[in-house]
């Protein structure tokens, strides 16, 4: 992408921010996590910013590090990353409410799950470091061990038509995509 996705212009502001905005419409408190050295851009005072204990271990020790964070502050906590910038509230609400007496709740497409479009009980991040420890980093590891609801993301089109929230950017052109569908006319070569 050339920089950070966290620092990407989206209308007036970066990504991260406009991530921020929108998931503290529904959620709170609001937890950033970042790897060790990573440059956050400027968030709301009220944004708690944690770090990963350690580098490169994905993003199972993201929501560990998340989990652990809110634990005594919440029950459970919705996790995104900083790169879906239409993401609804209403969609994170709907997620949310099918959490009921499980442990997770994950949306799922056909055979792919997304973990960070999910709610996860706070209570999971001991889970989380017992699979880093035994060397399994992958969040499906975190699903499968755990009493998960899994959404048919067909349901929540009902709140979320095109499933925006689901839509990240991972490359220039998602990223292009994403601003023009936003209504930002500038192009991400600009």
């Amino acid at each position: 992408m050339g920089q950070p996705k966290a620092w990407l212009p989206f209308g007036d502001e970066t990504m991260l921010q406009r991530v921020v905005r929108l998931l503290s419409e529904v959620v709170s408190p609001i937890v950033v996590v970042a790897a060790p050295d990573q440059e956050v851009p400027p968030v709301p005072e009220d944004v708690l910013i944690v770090r990963d204990e350690q580098e490169g271990l994905g993003p199972l020790a993201g929501l560990a590090a998340g989990l652990r964070t809110v634990e005594r502050l919440a029950d459970a906590a919705y996790a995104s990353s900083c790169d879906v910038p239409l993401i609804k509230p209403a969609f994170v609400k709907a997620v949310i409410e099918q959490l009921s007496d499980h442990e997770l709740a994950i949306p799922r497409e056909q055979g792919y799950h997304h973990p960070l479009a999910a709610v996860y009980r706070t209570s999971l991040s001991e889970r989380c470091e017992r699979l880093l420890v035994e060397g399994r980093r992958r969040p499906f590891d975190l699903v499968t061990s755990s009493n998960a609801c899994e959404i048919d993301v067909q349901s929540l089109r009902s709140v979320d038509p095109q499933l925006d929230s689901l839509r990240n950017a991972n490359t220039p052109e998602e990223y292009e995509a994403l601003l023009l569908q936003s209504g930002d006319c500038r192009s991400a070569r600009d």
